[in-house]
């Protein structure tokens, strides 16, 4: 039949500063990326083949170098209308056997890989896009704050993030601080360190969008030898704050193939009871309450005990994971959008979020990542 013979291109779509376009030929589906940025292309295809003997990817049939930028063709895994990604797993009212089964595969294929690739490496050597390189001079850091000032949230607490460090944080009954342009130094300095880091070849950017469904991983311009704290600290982010609730309500054209997501982002989105500033007192007083869905805590929970504390056991005997995720975490808060841009209840959110990840008292077990449904304190 003629229509077996057609070649037949599918719209295309903008993920950032890259262009997607499905493909198809005869005998072959594919996916057709143009990536603007050469460097960038080229450490994606770097990646890839770094990935390609550890981890299921779709293969690249072809590299062109064109005025602008490249072009990548690769493999086109099945995918459809809420379905093909881990995020259309978490997109359920209730966890499935399907995401317990797929958050074992994925936990014991990352434990595997991680461990038997694991070595301590000088900073230089590591991937440096998603941290060192957002704190560095000129880097993100610098780029979203440098010489900015805004209010902690227009409207609720209308104090400069300047002068927060002069008020006590009262966030769900417990105190705390925070001291804006201290935390900013300090995050630099915590990624300027010459000191090795426990590293492994991993994809770096697991999202529930670059993990497909079957498994497999996608996006590969992090790929390579990765400190797996900040992998292990990027998808706890991801799956707790960032996809359920801020890439859905900040970037709504990357979820045109995946329309359940908005069904879910209330379930997802924390809720400010409290906001209230006595300034003769210099006291914020900051109620709130964290709401992870059912799909998206168990993902977490799993990752968690299946992932992050066996790999913790065997690369840090006795550390404090607290210590560990700190950095990373406040990385992914501070340096994947710009805090003074977003709408300012879920600004201070994660202001109040900030201040509890750098108290002394934070633990990662219990209400960072392990949420459950509760009340906020009374008053």
């Amino acid at each position: 039949m003629p229509g077996r013979h057609r070649l037949r291109v599918g719209p295309v779509q903008r993920f950032t500063r890259n262009l997607v376009c499905p493909v198809d030929i005869p005998g072959r589906r594919l996916l057709v990326k143009y990536t603007r940025d050469p460097a960038e292309a080229r450490q994606e295809i770097h990646g890839h083949a770094r990935l390609a003997g550890h981890y299921r990817v779709p293969a690249l049939h072809a590299r062109l170098r064109v005025p602008g930028g490249y072009v990548l063709v690769y493999e086109r895994l099945p995918s459809g209308t809420d379905r093909g990604l881990l995020l259309d797993l978490l997109n359920t009212t209730e966890p499935t056997d399907e995401l317990y089964a797929y958050m074992s595969q994925l936990t014991a294929a990352y434990r595997d890989v991680m461990l038997a690739t694991a070595q301590l490496a000088c900073p230089e050597r590591v991937v440096g896009k998603l941290y060192r390189d957002r704190a560095a001079p000129g880097g993100r850091l610098d780029t979203y704050y440098a010489g900015a000032d805004f209010p902690v949230a227009d409207g609720l607490v209308d104090i400069p993030i300047s002068r927060l460090g002069d008020y006590t944080l009262h966030i769900n009954g417990q105190p705390h601080c925070l001291d804006w342009a201290a935390t900013l130094e300090q995050l630099r300095a915590d990624f300027a360190t010459a000191e090795p880091v426990w590293a492994a070849l991993t994809q770096g950017d697991p999202t529930d969008v670059n993990l497909a469904h079957p498994l497999a991983w996608f996006d590969y311009d992090t790929a390579g030898l990765n400190s797996i704290v900040g992998e292990l600290a990027n998808f706890l982010w991801y799956i707790c704050a960032l996809g359920g609730w801020l890439v859905p309500t900040y970037n709504v054209p990357a979820f045109t193939d995946h329309p359940a997501t908005f069904d879910h982002v209330p379930a997802n989105t924390p809720e400010i009871h409290r906001a209230e500033v006595d300034h003769a007192a210099r006291t914020v007083r900051i109620d709130y309450t964290l709401r992870l869905a059912g799909p998206r805590r168990s993902a977490v929970t799993a990752y968690w005990n299946d992932l992050v504390r066996p790999v913790a056991e065997r690369l840090w005997p006795g550390g404090s994971l607290a210590e560990l995720l700190r950095p990373y975490v406040a990385m992914r808060i501070l340096g994947v959008y710009n805090l003074g841009e977003l709408a300012p209840r879920d600004r201070l959110v994660l202001l109040a979020r900030l201040a509890e990840l750098l108290s002394p008292a934070f633990d990662p077990t219990t209400y960072f990542f392990c949420p459950q449904e509760a009340s906020c304190p009374a008053p």
